[in-house]
C-alpha cells in the first residue's frame, strides 16, 4: 500500500481543494483508508464524510434486485414481461435490462425523477432504439426501471430494501435515500469540472450537446438532479434514486463490495448474486458512450484498466469508482468533491488503480 498512499499524497499535492478519499479492503479487512483535500469550504475530508457517488450506486441497487430474485428461486433469465407485463419489451431478460441491452436508455419524452409512476408510463410508451445482443449504458432511466421491478418483486423500493436488508444490518456509510438529518453536516458539496480548453472533440461529446441525438435524450430523459448544484442539497441525498442517489464515504462502497463478496460477517448477499455481477453479458461498441464497454448483471468489467485483477463495479459521474476482484477477495473504492469530466474514472483515480 506504499505506492497507493505515495500516489495519493500526490494527488493532493497538485490540487488541495480536490478533497477525496480512497479505501481498500481484503478478505474482511481494511488494509488503507485515505483522505485529503477540503469537503467544503475550510472544512477537511475526513475518513467518515460522505458524498453523492452517483452511477457507482447502480452496482448496490442491482445486487439488491438479483438478491431479490434469488429469494424468489429466480434468477436474471426471467423475462421482464413476467412482472411488468407492459414492458416495452417484455422478452428481454432482467439480466439483458441490467446490461444495458432493452434499448430504452432514450425517452420518448421526459420524465421527473420524483415521480416513479410517470416514469414508468413514459417508459412503457416508449420505443426501444435496439435489442439485445446491443447494448448502450442507460444512465438515467436504469433508476426507475430497476426501481419498478423491485416494487412489482417484493412491494419495496430499491431504496427501503437497501436500508432494511443491506446498509442497517452491516452499519454501512452508504446510504440510498434515508439519510438521517444529522448526517447532512457530513455530506461534501460537489464541485463542477473545470473546463480547460475546449470541449474534447470525441463522437461522444460531439453528440451529447446535440439535443437531437439518442445520446443527449439519454442523459436528460429522466428529469431531476442533473447538476452539481442540485445534488448538493437534501433532496438529492433522499432521493433514493437507483441509478445515482447512492451518498457514501470512501469506506462504505468499499465494504458494499466486501459484502457482495461474502467476505464480512451476516452478508444478505448469496454467492449466486456475485456470481451474476461478475459474469458478462455484453461487449463491443457502446451505443450511448460510444466506445467499447462490457457489463455484466448491474455492473461494469471493462475498461479493463478501472477494473484490475479481473474485478468488477462501477463508476460513477466525476470520477468515483467502486469495484471487487473475487479472484483476490480485493474491494477499492475512490470518491472524490472535485468533480472531472466524463463518465468514466480520470488521471487522480487511475493513478491510484497502477498501484494495486
Amino acid at each position: 500500500m506504499k505506492k497507493l498512499r505515495t500516489a495519493f499524497a500526490e494527488n493532493i499535492a497538485a490540487a488541495p481543494e480536490q478533497g477525496c478519499a480512497v479505501s481498500v479492503w481484503q478478505t474482511g479487512q481494511e488494509l488503507c483508508s485515505l483522505c485529503g483535500g477540503e469537503a467544503r469550504p475550510h472544512t477537511p475530508w475526513q475518513q467518515h464524510t460522505l458524498v453523492p457517488i452517483y452511477s457507482a450506486t447502480k452496482a448496490a441497487a442491482a445486487a439488491c434486485l438479483l438478491q431479490a430474485l434469488y429469494d424468489c428461486c429466480r434468477g436474471p433469465e426471467l423475462e421482464v414481461g413476467a412482472l411488468w407485463p407492459r414492458f416495452p419489451l417484455p422478452h428481454c431478460t432482467i439480466g439483458q435490462l441490467l446490461s444495458h441491452q432493452c434499448g430504452l436508455a432514450a425517452l420518448a419524452e421526459p420524465a421527473p425523477l420524483v415521480d416513479l409512476e410517470q416514469c414508468r408510463a413514459v417508459i412503457e410508451r416508449s420505443t426501444p432504439l435496439w435489442q439485445p445482443p446491443l447494448h448502450g449504458y442507460h444512465p438515467q432511466t436504469f433508476g426507475p426501471m430497476i426501481d419498478i421491478l423491485m416494487l412489482e418483486l417484493t412491494g419495496q423500493r430499491v431504496s427501503d430494501y437497501w436500508e432494511e436488508r443491506v446498509r442497517r444490518p452491516l452499519g454501512l456509510e452508504f446510504y440510498i435515500g434515508h439519510l438521517p438529518q444529522e448526517q447532512y453536516d457530513h455530506v461534501a458539496h460537489l464541485r463542477t469540472a473545470r473546463m480547460v480548453g475546449s470541449m474534447p472533440r470525441t463522437p461522444f461529446y460531439r453528440a451529447y450537446f446535440d439535443a437531437t441525438t439518442p445520446v443527449h435524450r439519454a442523459f436528460n430523459s429522466i428529469v431531476g438532479f442533473n447538476t452539481a448544484r442540485e445534488m448538493n442539497t437534501p433532496a438529492a441525498w433522499q432521493s433514493g434514486s437507483p441509478a445515482k442517489g447512492g451518498v457514501a464515504s470512501a469506506r462504505g462502497l468499499a465494504m458494499f463490495y466486501q459484502a457482495l463478496l461474502g467476505l464480512l460477517p451476516d452478508s444478505p448477499f448469496a454467492p449466486d448474486v456475485a456470481e451474476w455481477m461478475q459474469t458478462p453479458q455484453c461487449s463491443g461498441h457502446d451505443l450511448t458512450l460510444l466506445q467499447h464497454t462490457a457489463f455484466t448483471c448491474g455492473a461494469m468489467c471493462e475498461p479493463a484498466e478501472f477494473f484490475p485483477h479481473g474485478g468488477f463495479g462501477h463508476a460513477g459521474a466525476g470520477g468515483s469508482l467502486g469495484f471487487c476482484s473475487p479472484a483476490t477477495g480485493l474491494s477499492f473504492a475512490y470518491v472524490m468533491g472535485s468533480m472531472e469530466l466524463g463518465n468514466l474514472p480520470g488521471e487522480r483515480v487511475t493513478r491510484l488503480l497502477a498501484t494495486l
